[in-house]
């Protein structure tokens, strides 16, 4: 009778063993996939703060450069202002391409198509050439009315526009963090559960393998 307890015993924790093999693999597969969501969560974070500040860059370029050209008439600004224009619009292409949910970037594609058309007319307009002239140059030429009344309003908008794709596309990303949340409680649930079955069946298989024979 004792040889039989004994082997119903080791029966039982090779059981266990068997229990805590399989949910250790699935526990490590949870974990896995829960390591690769992380990893995509980060990186997904640092390409969009990495494309806003490239778009940042551009605009405050192409600004800069329209000030020398517009209030200044620094004719050698002409091509740096189409170059950073180009170099915006390349970026939110990219943006666009590489962006889970593309509604973000909406108003930004609006405001920077407007500041396109905006910038292209000035440059092409009767203001931008005379602004060689020495005697409209300056805070009163037209340029510059032309800079604090109409291309302003539209710069701050595009700026608005890339700091609302860089919160908004972060804050699309708290439901994807709290799933993770969700995940790495279910990855360490099974081993949870095995080490409770363990733990109930150790002293009871104990207190049986010590009581004496009758």
């Amino acid at each position: 009778a004792m040889t039989g307890l004994r082997k119903r015993v080791t029966v039982g924790f090779l059981s266990i063993v068997c229990l805590l093999f399989f949910s250790g693999m699935v526990s490590f597969l949870e974990l896995s996939h829960l390591s690769r969501d992380t990893g995509e969560i980060l990186k997904a974070n640092k390409r969009n703060i990495e494309l806003a500040k490239e778009m940042l860059d551009a605009a405050h370029e192409q600004n800069i450069a329209l000030i020398r050209l517009s209030v200044f008439g620094d004719r050698s600004c002409d091509s740096l202002c189409r170059k950073s224009m180009e170099r915006l619009e390349n970026t939110l292409l990219v943006a666009q391409s590489e962006a889970l949910e593309k509604s973000f970037l909406d108003s930004l594609a609006f405001a920077t198509t407007g500041l396109r058309l905006l910038t292209d007319g000035f440059l092409a307009s009767d203001a931008a050439r005379r602004t060689d002239s020495l005697a409209v140059r300056g805070a009163d030429s037209l340029g510059a009315r032309w800079y604090r009344t109409e291309y302003g309003a539209y710069y701050d908008r595009l700026v608005s526009a890339i700091n609302y794709y860089m919160t908004s596309t972060q804050s699309s990303l708290a439901p994807r963090a709290e799933q993770m949340k969700t995940n790495a409680y279910r990855a360490v649930t099974p081993v949870l559960i095995s080490l409770a079955v363990m733990i109930a069946i150790v002293p009871v298989s104990y207190t049986h393998l010590t009581l004496p024979t009758t």
